[in-house]
């Protein structure tokens, strides 16, 4: 049962980290380190296919570098910060609880990226 549902939330955060390439705020490659991990615990055969993939370069790029360079983080950051506003003061209706919700969400997500991930090693 925990080997389904591993795989059942793999393919999820595949399909996310799909939808990251292609929505502006949304990750892309945290989604897929997930889904590897979450594989490599349940199917190593799925692990392999996504490795292999397209979609395998982002997982391969953050684990030769170690993380995020500096301009990749910044740029999330940036990506990030424009989302929130636009969607606190455009989308969201004033007087909705979501105008605060989704600003703490947003600076919990730019502080996590900032200080939880992992700086990439210089090249030598």
């Amino acid at each position: 049962m925990k080997r389904l549902i591993f795989i059942g939330l793999g393919l999820l955060a595949v399909g996310l980290g799909v939808l990251g390439v292609v929505l502006p705020g949304l990750p892309t490659t945290p989604f897929l380190l997930l889904a590897s991990w979450l594989f490599y615990r349940s199917s190593p055969r799925l692990q392999q296919w996504l490795l292999a993939s397209w979609l395998g370069r982002y997982i391969r790029g953050y684990q030769h570098r170690g993380g995020m360079t500096a301009t990749q983080k910044a740029g999330a950051i940036g990506v990030m910060v424009v989302m929130v506003l636009l969607s606190t003061f455009v989308f969201i209706p004033i007087g909705s609880v979501a105008r605060i919700i989704v600003p703490i969400a947003g600076a919990i997500g730019a502080l996590t990226v900032l200080l939880w991930v992992p700086n990439a090693k210089k090249d030598e």
